[in-house]
């Protein structure tokens, strides 16, 4: 049986050319989105490019009552998942000034990014279980990095809007913390950052395509049993947490 993966958020951008690169290696792709009609077209769009085995599952990260149908109907469909990439997330609201940000904007920030990311992954997990080599992987970001917010060198360390930052460095402990829980078992778990992509999420501002921002993150979703696990990286290799 073909090998399966399930995006989060993959009905556009980096998470839509994650689920492409997938198909282009034969893995059978579940297109998660909360839309379900902007999933349905994703699919649709695949499947005219000539990618049959992908599927649309409704999804919404922030909605328990969501999550737990998409992990009722993905059992019903596959007897295991092989990858899981929790790649669905938000900017927030801007700015983000650490003496004025409002509870709201770090809250919505963190329902999706940080505790939506933990319930869906808590969903999946009996399902990759049954997989022989499951892989997580986290969708970070290099503004997540402690190393390089407290670095004047590093390219972005300017930006720190504190709700986005936090929320993906978050993100990087849960990764080391389930990585180790994990650490008996054939499970790969590790945080990747696709870097600054032109986007929806930056007004296309970003300086990477879509195509070189996925190309990490299914590296380590197909990474064999010698690879890492509880790790942090992006194209170039080891990203400082």
């Amino acid at each position: 049986m073909k090998k399966t993966a399930l995006i989060t958020g993959a009905n556009k951008s980096i998470g839509f050319e994650t689920a492409k690169q997938l198909l282009q290696q034969g893995y059978k792709v579940f297109i998660g989105s909360r839309d379900a009609g902007r999933g349905e077209k994703a699919v649709n769009e695949l499947k005219a490019a000539g990618f049959e085995d992908v599927e649309a599952i409704a999804l919404e990260v922030t909605d328990a009552v969501s999550i737990s149908r998409a992990a009722d109907l993905l059992s019903s469909k596959v007897p295991h998942l092989d990858v899981l990439i929790n790649n669905a997330g938000i900017p927030g609201t801007y700015p983000q000034e650490a003496g004025s940000v409002s509870q709201e904007n770090l809250r919505t920030v963190f329902d999706t990014n940080f505790f939506g990311l933990i319930e869906v992954t808590q969903a999946f997990l009996p399902l990759l279980k049954q997989s022989d080599a499951p892989r997580i992987v986290n969708v970070s970001s290099d503004l997540g990095s402690l190393g390089f917010n407290t670095d004047p060198g590093s390219r972005h360390y300017e930006v720190k809007p504190v709700a986005y930052n936090s929320s993906k460095a978050a993100l990087n402990m849960y990764t080391v913390i389930l990585a180790y829980e994990l650490r008996d078992t054939t499970f790969k778990v590790n945080s990747v950052n696709p870097g600054y992509t032109a986007t929806d999420f930056n007004n296309h501002t970003g300086y990477k395509t879509v195509e070189e921002a996925a190309a990490p993150i299914v590296k380590y979703a197909t990474i064999g049993e010698d690879g890492p696990t509880g790790k942090f990286f992006s194209d170039y290799g080891d990203t400082p947490w």
